[in-house]
């Protein structure tokens, strides 16, 4: 149940973000054209558009954080799998278990590393202050330079992102050790018999070794 309703989250996000992301960009392209033409530019000129460019950044860093734990729970992540298709299943199946825990263990620690920096750029004294404790010295933290916005509002992408991309990858290694199944995206390609491309692949080894 927690699981679905990650997943529906996580999809969601990434939707939100795309088409927002999407919107803005359209309309700072409407307003940049309006603002050459000389009977509406004196009218556009007065919009402050700014903010959109800042924003769309955010939202493409955002995107690309959670899409990545996405792309760990689907297999769409590009890998080199040469050593793996050498090793007979037996051997290969530790091999792959190993690479999803080092992935587990490398977005943590990036987690960890960034929930710090966010701490330490102003979460701190945003939560201390919500909470009505004195924050004494405590730095504010630095803010945006066209949404104003404080800073470790946007680079909490990195930790969020992180952790759910340690979270999928460990989600994926204890599918993989109970069932033998890892995430395989689809990747079939319209006119292209998909058993063909299977032949072929398992042919081309044989025929390499014969010449």
């Amino acid at each position: 149940m927690f699981n679905r309703i990650l997943d529906h989250l996580e999809e969601w996000l990434i939707t939100f973000l795309i088409g927002a992301a999407t919107l803005v960009i359209f309309m700072a392209v409407v307003h940049r054209f309006l603002s050459g033409i000389p009977w509406i530019q004196d009218y556009a000129v007065r919009m402050d558009v700014s903010w959109a460019q800042e924003l769309c950044i955010y939202m493409f860093v955002w995107m690309a954080k959670f899409g990545a734990a996405y792309g760990v729970r689907n297999g769409t992540h590009v890998g080199v799998d040469v050593l793996v298709r050498t090793l007979p299943p037996e051997r290969a199946k530790y091999l792959i278990l190993f690479g999803m825990l080092a992935g587990a263990l490398f977005t943590g620690v990036v987690g960890t590393l960034g929930a710090s920096f966010v701490w330490d750029n102003g979460f701190h004294y945003a939560l201390f202050h919500r909470l009505g404790i004195a924050v004494g010295e405590l730095p504010e933290g630095p803010t945006s330079p066209d949404l104003e916005i404080p800073t470790w509002i946007a680079y909490s992408c990195v930790p969020l992102g992180s952790y759910l991309m340690s979270y999928r990858f460990l989600q994926t290694a204890g599918h993989f050790w109970r069932t033998g199944e890892a995430p395989h995206a689809a990747h079939a390609v319209a006119g292209v018999d998909d058993a063909a491309l299977d032949d072929a692949d398992h042919a081309a080894p044989v025929s390499g070794a014969q010449k």
